[in-house]
């Protein structure tokens, strides 16, 4: 053996030496890494509304177009343009003149019969006295019965008359069918109006309560139904909450008074018809809003919150839940409208499914992780030991 070969043995063997001792002292092996750390939100089941957006226009309650009966001149007009009437209150005067000319002569006609008519039945009266003690003809008394008969008819006519004359006299005073807003008039004092023309003379609109009409798909309307039918959907009153159009909440919520029969070709959509209170006159024909109306509530429905749910290369959404076991497990999830920022979930979840939220990047399907729910407090951290004095 060569003198470097002697030297270098000394050196291998206080190598292996310093293994053994550390061997024989106990140091601990390279031990596993520690499951990572996730968020995670526990899914339950809840009555959950399902509402809608929707555009509509506000329409008045109650339209009257107000247009005169008789023929005349406007004499006056008793209303203010744009001012709130009641229903009976008279708008417009015409000249009346003629009408009243006409009644007059209703009314002496029917003074005219009512003397015939008085006398002819005294003179029926005496016929049949006469009759009865064979002092007259029995033709002549039927004609003096007949002659009482026609005298009462005409009576008849004649107070038809005057009440005709009475009902045109009315129509010269042009009232308001309803109460509510009056708008511009067309005609001013002066102007020759005539019965039943086709331009109103004003238009009164009842504000109070008003309607939003709004359209919907009608492919929207059959799913509910079938829901409704499968017992997946409960229906109640269907109330609607009104934005502006600026967005801002109205104060006043309102009632699907109508849903239309009819599905528009054109759109695909039909129509619905929203009653809302209107008591401080907010609200004016034609104005764009927007409801949301509460079409149903599903009473299990189960809501994942939608930075769980992801979308695959194939465009499926999926989630990844963690199991019982501390499993990380892929699934796959049918949804069917987004809830505030949540998703309502058809399929693919269920109630008590822990649904992870953060740190989605730190696991992987069939791996493990740590599940810490959202909101929780976090645990303390443990305080340093006290220093030796």
């Amino acid at each position: 053996m060569s003198a470097s070969a002697r030297s270098r043995r000394p050196l291998a063997l206080a190598a292996a030496a310093s293994l053994l001792l550390a061997a024989c002292a106990g140091e601990p092996a390279p031990t596993q890494m520690p499951a990572p750390e996730v968020t995670v939100v526990t899914l339950k089941a809840q009555p959950v509304p399902l509402t809608r957006g929707l555009a509509g226009r506000t329409v008045p309650f109650v339209v009257a177009e107000v247009r005169p009966q008789a023929t005349g001149i406007v004499e006056k007009r008793l209303f203010d343009e744009g001012s709130l009437v009641k229903e009976g209150q008279v708008l417009y005067q015409l000249d009346d003149a003629t009408y009243r000319a006409a009644r007059a002569a209703a009314a002496a006609n029917l003074a005219r019969a009512q003397a015939s008519a008085t006398s002819a039945r005294l003179a029926a009266e005496r016929s049949t006295e006469l009759v009865a003690r064979k002092l007259v003809a029995q033709q002549d008394h039927e004609r003096t019965l007949a002659a009482a008969a026609e005298a009462a008819a005409d009576v008849a006519a004649y107070r038809a008359a005057l009440q005709a004359a009475d009902v045109n006299l009315g129509y010269t005073r042009i009232t308001a069918p309803i109460s509510g807003r009056a708008g511009k008039s067309s005609v001013t004092q002066g102007a020759l109006v005539t019965a039943n023309q086709e331009t109103a003379l004003v238009t009164v609109q009842q504000l109070d309560p008003i309607y939003v009409d709004l359209s919907q798909s009608a492919s929207e309307l059959m799913q509910l139904r079938k829901d409704v039918e499968a017992g997946r959907v409960e229906q109640t009153t269907v109330e609607a909450k009104i934005l502006l159009e600026d967005g801002t909440p109205y104060a006043h919520e309102g009632v699907l008074e109508f849903t239309d029969v009819t599905v528009d070709p054109g759109t695909g959509s039909y129509s619905l018809r929203v009653r809302v209170p209107n008591p401080d006159n907010l609200l004016l024909p034609g104005m764009y809003v927007r409801a949301v109306v509460e079409l149903g509530t599903r009473p299990d429905g189960i809501l994942a919150p939608q930075q769980g749910i992801s979308r695959d290369a194939k465009g499926n959404a999926t989630a990844l839940v963690v199991t019982a076991e501390g499993k990380v497990e892929p699934r796959v999830v049918t949804t069917s409208r987004t809830v505030g920022d949540q998703w309502l979930v058809d399929d693919g979840l269920q109630a008590g499914d822990r649904v992870i939220i953060e740190g989605l990047q730190k696991v992987r399907p069939g791996g493990n992780a740590r599940a810490v729910e959202a909101g929780a407090a976090a645990p303390e951290a443990a305080a340093p030991p006290a220093s030796a004095e």
